[in-house]
């Protein structure tokens, strides 16, 4: 593989792993954080001791402004993006629907599913070969919770995951004649600090042997399922969202 990856949220959890696997992998990586710079910096600085190119860009990835500025800086530094994994989100309070503010509802989806459409928009501005750009591929990171609704603990986190695999599938169809592919990846229970953020640090000891495989799954596995997805391996697949869940 070659080209340039964006990576949206890649301090941490899944997002770092597919930024230091897309690196392996041949991509020059933008990393980008919002809060965590010291971290960023550390994911770039392991890319970089395996011999890969990254850059460390900050941004809120659920405002237009931050993510248009982050695609400038990409183009200077590396060139032009070909390969773009949206994987910035968050899960917001826990909690019944009747004690969720309104506030809350829209940070969740600001950044779980308008930012991936406004990251989405910047990357085809590039890469789409009606605007003289050689194709690539998005790659949609969303959550079981779609499919399992999240009831009694963050609904509109799961809203915000089904949203973001129908934009997955009509957006997929949207830019197919483009030379893009819009793809996504499901996870299920995954050992990251996701669930500490969230006031849950024990779900993964709960839910991970309670899962068909036994255990949880892990970022590293995400990522491989994202850079597949990439890859020259999976170029008939698109406008679809792998479960990676360990068949939960």
């Amino acid at each position: 593989m070659s080209g340039v990856l964006v990576v949206t949220g890649s301090s941490r959890g899944i997002g770092a792993a597919c930024a230091i696997l897309g690196a392996a992998r041949g991509f020059k990586v933008c990393v980008n954080y919002h809060s965590s710079p010291d971290r960023a910096e550390a994911v770039v600085a392991k890319i970089a001791a395996a011999g890969g190119q990254a850059i460390a860009v900050s941004g809120d990835m659920g405002q237009a402004k931050d993510i248009a500025a982050l695609f400038q800086q990409v183009d200077a530094a590396l060139g032009p993006v070909t390969a773009l994994i949206n994987n910035a989100g968050m899960t917001g309070t826990v909690g019944r629907l009747e004690e969720m503010t309104e506030s809350d509802m829209e940070a969740v989806f600001r950044l779980n599913l308008i930012g991936p459409f406004l990251c989405a928009r910047e990357a085809i501005k590039r890469m789409s070969t009606k605007h003289g750009g050689q194709g690539g591929v998005i790659v949609n990171i969303s959550s079981a919770a779609a499919r399992l609704g999240g009831a009694n603990q963050y609904l509109h986190y799961a809203a915000s995951k089904g949203g973001l695999e129908t934009f997955t599938k009509g957006l997929g169809l949207e830019v197919a004649a483009d030379g893009i592919r819009v793809v996504g990846v499901q996870p299920g229970i995954i050992d990251t600090e996701i669930h500490a953020r969230m006031g849950m640090p024990e779900r993964v000891a709960e839910l991970g042997p309670a899962s068909p495989m036994g255990r949880a799954g892990t970022a590293e596995e995400m990522a491989e399922a994202a850079l597949w997805l990439i890859s020259d391996g999976a170029s008939y697949i698109n406008a679809t969202t792998i479960e990676a869940t360990g068949g939960r």
